[in-house]
């Protein structure tokens, strides 16, 4: 893979690279690591890239790489780089045939998405999206289970991200970070629902298998002299009748990454936590409450948890497993794209530009409902 943005000092760009290696299926080859020229190549060189792949900017890689030979060039290119910077790299990555894995959310807008998912269809080429949550192993048992009609007519879903890192104006206290996430030049349309309420989103429709086609939200903002929103609560509505209910918020005081899911139906409900996610929790109408582990080798589990599962039971797994979970089952699915073979549906198990456009479409959504004196506001998709 060649990587775009994720030089010295950024966050996200470790954890792709991390996440890419812990199979030995990926090596990262080259690199565009900063906008500025100076960081990008020390980046590179702290990351023992050859300086004939050690690259300036995003243009000059692309070009660079699509001139290779087949058995040198990379087969796919990573962006790492902030929302406002997605959507450019990865239309030209597609115009000069390279694969794409994109940090979420898609892109700035969705319009910009709409453009990228048109881009894909054209030509025929595979984009990943980094919605992490979504590669946990007991995020995809539970995806199996209602899929499985276990739970019976799905009734309710309640999902909630609280974080407390931006309780305070950090983006003018030095915090980069806070800084493009609440610039609306940076950011997009919102804050707490484009960097965390769209992961929210993304894993109730993941696990449930319906979309959401109505909100009725609110967007707030808390901390004095923010220019963007930093807390909301969003009333949903499925595609298959349930309904539900949204939180994201930056300002929960004492909060980490406490993202946690309950889901309702005919004969039961699950509960899954990111602060637990080796345990799925299943709550019987009418029988015992079921603690689920992960581990490959629990027989009870399926497929696609089991697939997702590096470790016996009892050895935890983590935030960079899942990680790597979606990075491997993209990589096994490109594989096969290159060799010609078909894909398992376990492989196929990671989201896509469908899901991207979705992720946009939830924030231009909940935005409009905000500011509407209507009760529901319809996906615009």
């Amino acid at each position: 893979m060649g990587m775009i943005g994720g030089g010295r000092d950024a966050f996200i760009g470790s954890i792709h690279r991390l996440a890419a290696n812990m199979d030995g299926l990926i090596e990262l080859s080259c690199g565009a690591l900063s906008s500025n020229p100076e960081i990008a190549l020390l980046s590179a060189k702290d990351l023992f890239l050859p300086e004939s792949r050690s690259y300036i900017n995003y243009e000059k890689m692309i070009v660079a790489e699509a001139a290779l030979p087949s058995d040198i060039k990379i087969d796919f290119i990573t962006i790492v780089t902030p929302n406002f910077a997605h959507f450019a790299p990865a239309m030209m990555a597609l115009e000069y045939g390279f694969n794409v894995v994109i940090e979420k959310p898609m892109t700035f807008s969705l319009e910009e998405a709409k453009q990228l998912q048109q881009k894909v269809i054209e030509t025929g080429l595979i984009l990943c999206l980094t919605y992490t949550y979504s590669g946990y192993p007991m995020v995809k048992q539970a995806k199996a289970m209602l899929n499985q009609g276990k739970l019976g007519k799905i009734r309710k879903v309640w999902v909630e991200y609280p974080q407390g890192w931006l309780s305070t104006l950090s983006e003018k206290e030095g915090n980069v970070q806070a800084a493009w996430r609440t610039d609306p030049s940076k950011s997009g349309k919102s804050s707490v629902m484009g960097d965390i309420g769209t992961h929210a989103a993304h894993l109730a429709e993941y696990i449930t298998g319906s979309k959401i086609t109505d909100v009725c939200a609110e967007l707030n903002t808390i901390v004095e002299g923010r220019a963007m929103d930093d807390d909301g609560a969003v009333l949903l509505k499925f595609d298959n009748g349930s309904k539900g209910v949204l939180m994201a918020s930056q300002v929960a005081a004492g909060e980490e990454n406490a993202l946690k899911i309950r889901i309702y139906g005919e004969k039961g409900g699950i509960e899954w936590l990111q602060h637990e996610p080796n345990t799925l929790v299943v709550k019987w109408f009418n029988e015992p409450t079921q603690i689920l582990r992960a581990g490959s080798n629990y027989a009870y589990l399926s497929s696609f948890a089991t697939h997702n599962c590096r470790t016996p039971g009892g050895h935890p797994e983590g935030y960079i497993e899942a990680f790597a979970n979606i990075y491997r089952n993209f990589a096994l699915t490109l594989n096969c794209s290159l060799d010609g073979r078909k894909p398992t549906p376990e492989m196929l198990d990671f989201p896509t530009v469908e899901d991207g456009i979705r992720g946009m479409a939830f924030i231009d959504t909940v935005v409009a409902s905000s500011k509407s004196e209507k009760k529901w506001t319809t996906f615009n998709l």
